[in-house]
C-alpha cells in the first residue's frame, strides 16, 4: 500500500483515520486515544477552544501541532452565518484555513442544513478556506458542492453519535461510483471497528470518528481497533472482493480429478 496516497487539497496524509477531540472525561484521555489511534487529522471545534485567554488550560494544550494537523470544525452552527463567522474566527485565531464544515439543520437529528451549507461553502473557498464540508448521503448535493470548489465531501453515515454504522451502503457506493475528484471521507455514525471497515471497504477514501472513540468503555484501546479497521478495510477494497453467489462454490475444485 506504499503508493495508495491519501491527499486532500495537495496535502498528503499518513493515515485515513481523522478523529475529532470531544467528549472524553479528561484531556489526558483524549490525548492517549489520539496518540493510539494513529491519526496525523485531529478535528477541534472552534467554539470548544479557549481563544480570548490563552493564559488557561486549553484542549490545544494537549494536541501536539507539530504531529497532528488541526482541522477545526463548526460543530454548533445552525446558520450559515454562524457557519462562515467561526470558521473565519478559527483562521484568525491562528488554528488553520481548513476547516471542517458544520451547518446544522435540526437540533434532534443533527442533519445538516444543505442549503445553508452550500453557501456557506462557497463563501468560505472564495476567501480562500479548504472546506471539507459535512453533508448528506445524497450524490446531487456532493455534485453541487464540489461545483463550488469543497476539497472533500463528507456525507453521513449515520446520525451524528448515534453509533448506528453505515445505513445507505447503496447510496455510498453510488457517490464513490461517481466522484472522483476529491476524497470522500464518511462522517458521523461510526461506533465499532468493523463500522470503520465497512465504510472503507465501500470505497471511502477516509473516516472521521469522535464518539465512537470518546464514548467507549477503553477509548484507547478503541481507538486502536478504529486504526486497524481503517487499514484493513482499504486493503480489503484495494484487493477486490469475490462476487456474492446465491449457491456455494467447492474451495477445492474436482474438475481433472481421477476417480
Amino acid at each position: 500500500m506504499s503508493n495508495d496516497k491519501f491527499i486532500i487539497s495537495g496535502k498528503e496524509f499518513r493515515s485515513r483515520l481523522l478523529v475529532g477531540t470531544g467528549k472524553y472525561s479528561s484531556y489526558s484521555e483524549m490525548a492517549e486515544a489520539l496518540e493510539k489511534s494513529g491519526s496525523d487529522i485531529v478535528t477541534v471545534a472552534v467554539r470548544r477552544v479557549n481563544l480570548a485567554d490563552r493564559t488557561k488550560e486549553s484542549l490545544l494544550d494537549w494536541i501536539d501541532t507539530k504531529k497532528y494537523f488541526l482541522l477545526p470544525n463548526t460543530a454548533g452552527c445552525y446558520t450559515e452565518q454562524e457557519a462562515v463567522r467561526a470558521a473565519r474566527l478559527g483562521r484568525e485565531a491562528g488554528l488553520s484555513n481548513w476547516v471542517k464544515l458544520e451547518v446544522i439543520g435540526d437540533k434532534k437529528t443533527l442533519f445538516p442544513d444543505n442549503i445553508g451549507l452550500l453557501k456557506a461553502t462557497e463563501t468560505l473557498v472564495k476567501e480562500g478556506f479548504v472546506v471539507l464540508p459535512y453533508t448528506n448521503d445524497d450524490i446531487v448535493m456532493a455534485r453541487r458542492l464540489i461545483d463550488v470548489g469543497a476539497a472533500a465531501v463528507m456525507p453521513l453515515g449515520a446520525p451524528i453519535g448515534s453509533g448506528l454504522g453505515i445505513q445507505n451502503r447503496p447510496n455510498m457506493k453510488i457517490i464513490r461510483e461517481m466522484i472522483s475528484e476529491v476524497p470522500l471521507i464518511i462522517d458521523a455514525g461510526v461506533g465499532t471497528a468493523s463500522d470503520a471497515a465497512i465504510a472503507m471497504e465501500l470505497g471511502a477514501d477516509a473516516v472521521l470518528m469522535n464518539t465512537g472513540i470518546a464514548l467507549a468503555q477503553k477509548p484507547a484501546q478503541m481507538a486502536e481497533a478504529m486504526k486497524f479497521a481503517t487499514r484493513s478495510g482499504r486493503l480489503a477494497y484495494l484487493s477486490g472482493r469475490i462476487s456474492r453467489k446465491l449457491y456455494a462454490t467447492a474451495s477445492s475444485p474436482v474438475d481433472g480429478v481421477v476417480r
